[in-house]
Formats: C-alpha cells, structure tokens, sequence
C-alpha cells in the first residue's frame, strides 16, 4: 500500500481555521508522501496566518513559518483528491468551482464521522482507483447511507476577530475531528476516541 494524493482545506479567509487545519495534517501526515494544502473562498490573500493560530501551532510544536494566504480556484479544488471544508457553506463553494469534485468534498466534520472505526483494509478492499487519499474520500462517501449526518455541530468555529477562548475552542474542534481522520489518511484502523500520533 503506497500512501499518496493530496488534500486541500477550505475556509473563508484562509488565515484562521484553514491554516491551522492544513499545518496540523501536515505534521500528522509528514513522510507519508501525501500533499496537504489550503485555500479560502474570500481569501485574504497574500496574509500570514492569524497570530493566534500560529501560536496554537508553535505551543503544539508544529511548523507554522511560511504561510500566505491564496484564494479558492476551479483549478484547486479539481486537483485535489479530497477536500476538506471548515463549513458546509465552503463545501457548497467548492462544489460550485468545481462540480465534479463534490463527492470527494465533505467538511472537516462529516468526513471523521464517516471515518469512524474505518480500517486501512477497508480502503483497500473497496477497490476505488486512484491515489490512497481519494480512495479514501471514496470509501467516505460510499458510507453516507451507514451514517446519519450530522444535524448540528457541523461548522467548526469560526475564530476570526475573537479572543484566545474561541481560537481554543476551534482548535478543539479540529482536534477531536483529525483523531478519527488521521489515521485512516496515515493507513491505520481509525477508533473512537483515538487521538492522532504525536512525536
């Protein structure tokens, strides 16, 4: 099994959530040859990451330099293998850049719900062509009719202009969200309550 494909994350304006998201699978899926990128659909372009995602970065020890946000293109969304949206609003915005990419477009969210408990070998028995990261957006989908969809709580946080409380509370989110995506991208079994590696 070779791990290979790439992820792009979505938010606004890509200077809050989509940065954090981005560098936090980057550092949970470095060596694994998968590309982690982000963009946003009213993207302050050309900004450095808000400085308290950064923060939250360093204080986790992960790699925060060299960010500069980009807008959302057709391009973008069409080369991707999956991407992840903050919020459904930024799933809708991509589907509408880039509507062949819908079904492998699910928010942060509703992705590690229909990731749940899903193993490696699950991916590979499905039989979906393609790189590992689409094979596993693929599996994803195909469990839409197992999971019942989330009625609340979809969105993560949107901390933009808000204190530390609320960039904690985003980070929160994230978090419990990449316990059950992280693996199952890195080719282990994913398990409820499961946290992603940590060097």
């Amino acid at each position: 099994m070779t791990l290979s494909g790439s992820v792009l994350v979505v938010c606004t304006g890509n200077v809050c959530r989509s940065p954090y998201v981005e560098r936090r699978l980057r550092h949970e899926l470095a060596g694994t040859g998968i590309e982690v990128t982000s963009a946003g659909t009213g993207a302050l372009v050309g900004r450095d990451m808000d400085p308290s995602s950064r923060d939250l970065l360093e204080r986790a020890g992960v790699d925060a330099a060299g960010f500069t946000a980009r807008a959302l293109t057709p391009e973008l969304v069409s080369g991707s293998d999956l991407v992840i949206a903050a919020a459904r609003e930024h799933r809708a915005a991509a589907a509408r850049l880039a509507p062949a990419a819908l079904r492998r477009t699910l928010t942060l969210t509703d992705l590690a719900d229909l990731l749940d408990g899903v193993s490696a070998q699950e991916v590979v028995d499905a039989g979906v062509p393609g790189s590992w990261v689409r094979q596993v957006a693929a599996v994803a989908v195909s469990r839409r009719g197992l999971v019942a969809a989330r009625q609340e709580a979809v969105d993560i946080t949107d901390p933009i202009g808000q204190g530390p409380a609320v960039f904690a509370r985003m980070a929160t989110e994230v978090e419990a969200a990449l316990a059950r995506v992280v693996p199952v991208l890195r080719g282990a079994t994913s398990t409820p309550g499961s946290s992603p590696r940590r060097p």
